[in-house]
């Protein structure tokens, strides 16, 4: 039983690196909605080739409500 517990931390990001990631990620609303979108689609495609259904849907609407929220930033924006 010890050595399963040893194996699940080893499998996950040290809490470190999580910390670095996030360093990494956008600062701006606009970033972060493109890189959520960008993720989404990568996502979504991954779980159509598994025939993950009903997470290729939630997947597909998180990418498009990124989208949206992009459009309608930038659209404020011009006016």
């Amino acid at each position: 039983m010890a050595g399963s517990r040893k194996a699940r931390r080893q499998k996950g990001a040290s809490p470190r690196k999580r910390r670095h990631a996030l360093a990494d990620l956008p600062d701006g609303p606009e970033e972060a909605a493109a890189l959520i979108a960008e993720t989404a689609i990568s996502l979504a495609d991954l779980a159509r080739r598994h025939e993950l259904e009903m997470l290729h849907h939630l997947l597909a609407m998180v990418q498009l409500e990124a989208e949206e929220h992009i459009r309608l930033r930038s659209k404020r924006k011009l006016s």
